[in-house]
């Protein structure tokens, strides 16, 4: 799932072409008709699907819209990489333990939006990202991998940006590759 540029959906498209990580990319959806994620799928020959947030009534018909779209599909695990909204109970209880976020701080710190701001905003001089799974509780499920990144002397937002990103690009595919499959045992 995503919403902007892509740029953490092609790393994992990357990985799996290399073998770093073992999976297979069955769709991806993204919420902004056009978005740079949507021109990265259809470049790289997978499946895209537009679920239009501003044309569905309410977060829960979406999520609802996107359970049904990944069960058809045999979706065994959800990734949202830089998926610009927040979820509902509906798609965290579909995939319970099987939705996973890459999110630009180091969680607990920064939680929700513009983390990257409000890291600059704190003056801290340690940020990074967290990949983590996903409840109901913004930003605060458990945490599977993390990255520090040095808030450099004259760093604005996008410099700052642009280092967590390439650390981004490194720890979701490297925490995917680590994850313990629980769902498939028994």
């Amino acid at each position: 799932m995503a919403s902007g540029s892509g740029s953490n959906f092609e790393a994992l498209a990357q990985a799996i072409q290399t073998g770093t990580l073992n999976a297979r990319i069955q769709r991806l959806v993204v919420n902004n008709p056009g978005c740079g994620a949507q021109q990265r799928a259809e470049r790289l020959g997978i499946p895209v699907s537009v679920l239009d947030h501003r044309l569905i009534k309410n977060r829960r018909e979406l999520d609802g819209e996107l359970v049904r779209l990944f069960r058809a599909d045999q979706v065994e695990l959800v990734v949202m990489a830089g998926w610009m909204r927040i979820v509902t109970e509906v798609l965290v209880s579909g995939y319970s333990d099987r939705l996973i976020n890459i999110h630009p701080s180091l969680l607990p710190s920064f939680r929700g939006l513009d983390a990257i701001g409000q890291a600059l905003q704190a003056g801290v001089k340690v940020t990074g990202c967290t990949v983590h799974i996903v409840t109901e509780e913004l930003d605060a499920g458990p945490i599977l991998a993390q990255a520090a990144v040095p808030v450099l002397d004259g760093d604005d937002h996008a410099r700052l940006a642009q280092r967590i990103q390439e650390q981004e690009h490194l720890l979701l595919p490297r925490a995917l590759a680590e994850l313990k499959p629980t769902w498939r045992q028994g």
